[in-house]
């Protein structure tokens, strides 16, 4: 762990809510908090300073250095212990916090921005870091439960094995309990090799609920033993993974998925189903990446 949560910031009310979910990552992990806005106007020649014919407090210089002021206050207000910092670079935003990533342990961002077309659920800067960005990445959308238990996708494969130890570390930092959530269905679940011949369907069906089952136990082998504190709720679901997993986040206080799940296609970024719960999630996703799916 790096000790750093990095948050962006371009002054929206979204932006302001993920000031404050970063601020309180950063106590539970004893971190500090990196306000960072990306500066795109002097690359575009664009006159920094105030109007010959404005007050003196115009221009977009003052402009960003108001909003920086107002995260710090708003990020100091939700965790007074908490050192924070501010960063204005240079460069637009989705290439900003991609570098940013490479050096912080969590990223958070609102689920839409300034630049938001109103009625779109979730902004390309989420979508854009959940797939590149270089750690977990945090989507603020709607507030979470805050009794809530954390509800991680569980789907067995090696690229989501990242998801179920960050929901894990999570949890043991909230101090909350674990959903750990399988859906199957007939198409994504292996068939069994068929013992007879003559086995009628129902005795099929059986077979794969059972080898889901243990797909969900060996999922979550040894995490349990490295959090003994955190208590695990384990639900294997037989119906679509995005349906199941909305569902589950209406009662969440956060919900973890991986980047890509087993049904992905190859060089993939960012599965279908880490994209549904970052339009449609009733709290605040996280995306984490696995070693699979590191460049």
């Amino acid at each position: 762990m790096s000790g750093l949560v990095v948050v962006g910031v371009d002054g929206s009310d979204s932006s302001l809510s993920a000031v404050e979910a970063a601020a309180r990552e950063a106590r539970w992990r004893g971190a500090d908090v990196r306000l960072v806005h990306a500066f795109i106007w002097p690359a575009m020649h664009v006159p920094l300073g105030r109007s010959f014919l404005g007050p003196p407090e115009s221009g977009l210089r003052h402009m960003v250095e108001r909003l920086m002021a107002q995260a710090h206050e708003r990020a100091r207000t939700v965790a007074p212990e908490v050192e924070v910092t501010r960063a204005v670079v240079p460069g637009e935003q989705l290439t900003v916090l991609e570098a940013q990533s490479r050096s912080a342990e969590l990223v958070v961002v609102g689920s839409r921005g300034m630049g938001g077309f109103v009625g779109l659920m979730v902004g390309s800067t989420a979508v854009h870091l959940a797939a590149h960005g270089r750690c977990p990445v945090l989507v603020v959308r709607e507030q979470g439960q805050s009794a809530g238990p954390i509800v991680v996708g569980v789907d067995g494969s090696s690229a989501g094995a990242g998801a179920v130890d960050f929901a894990f570390a999570e949890a043991a930092l909230r101090g909350v309990d674990i959903v750990a959530l399988h859906a199957w269905t007939t198409w994504n679940a292996p068939m069994p090799t068929p013992q007879d011949e003559s086995m009628p369907y129902a005795n099929e069906l059986r077979a794969l609920a059972a080898g889901e089952e243990r797909l969900l136990s060996e999922a979550l082998v040894g995490h349990q033993e490295t959090y003994p504190g955190v208590n695990v709720k384990r639900e294997v679901v037989h119906g679509g993974t995005r349906e199941a997993l909305i569902e589950a986040s209406r009662t969440a206080q956060l919900l973890v998925v991986g980047a890509r799940g087993r049904g992905g296609f190859a060089g993939l970024l960012l599965g279908s189903v880490s994209q549904a719960m970052l339009h449609h999630a009733h709290c605040p996703v996280a995306v984490v990446r696995g070693a699979a799916d590191s460049p």
